[in-house]
């Protein structure tokens, strides 16, 4: 089991910008890491799916926030991040990150491995 722990969240005003972090307890080239994903869950609504990034590398968005939120890695650190911009309320939620050994990276259910979140709020 990987452990997985995101960091980074927090209040910002619309326009904003956050980014969060997610430390992996395993190498990114360890095979556990084969997919990595970001997820929200806004109150009362299901879990998401937003961005997973393959071991190769290889990103896809969710059309919710393409073009807005963009996915990358320290190597050297194991941590993904999650660069926020141009947030908007809609984009208020638990954000979570996740992990899988196998498959398609956009099977959101097939994540094993979660971290704890972090909250996110979006507010003037």
């Amino acid at each position: 089991q990987v452990h997985l722990a995101e960091s980074g969240g927090g209040s910002v005003q619309p326009g904003g910008s956050l980014r969060l972090s997610c430390a992996a307890s395993e190498s990114f080239s360890s095979t556990y890491l084969y997919c990595m994903g970001w997820f929200r869950q806004k109150h009362g609504k299901e879990r998401e799916g937003l961005a997973y990034r393959d071991i190769t590398g290889y990103t896809t968005y969710e059309d919710s926030v393409k073009g807005r939120f963009t996915v990358s890695r320290d190597l050297d650190k194991d941590i993904l991040y999650l660069q926020m911009d141009n947030l908007a309320p809609d984009d208020t939620a638990t954000y979570y990150c996740a992990a899988k050994s196998y498959g398609w990276c956009g099977n959101i259910h097939q994540y094993s491995d979660w971290g704890a979140g972090t909250q996110v709020t979006v507010s003037s």
